[in-house]
């Protein structure tokens, strides 16, 4: 249960703005390694639970991690441009 709360958060705070994507990659992160233990570790539906959660969780830390490639470049072609 706690993995899909923390995928759910990820996909919930990757579109705030601000620090919302830090959020959102530490959420995605920690749902990943608690999916992956929980998954390992469970039985039946839970181990279903968890290896689902995992799956979105990766979903929203890639998203944040894309999102914080973006604001790189963005800030990289900025500079750039300043010079």
């Amino acid at each position: 249960m706690v993995p899909l709360a923390l995928a759910l958060l990820s996909l919930a705070t990757v579109a705030l703005p601000g620090p919302g994507m830090f959020v959102a990659l530490g959420a995605g992160l920690a749902g990943v390694v608690i999916g992956l233990r929980g998954s390992r570790r469970g039985r039946g539906s839970a181990r279903l639970l968890a290896a689902g959660g995992t799956a979105i969780a990766t979903i929203g830390a890639s998203l944040a991690l894309a999102r914080y490639v973006v604001t790189l470049v963005a800030l990289d072609r900025l500079v750039m441009l300043a010079s």
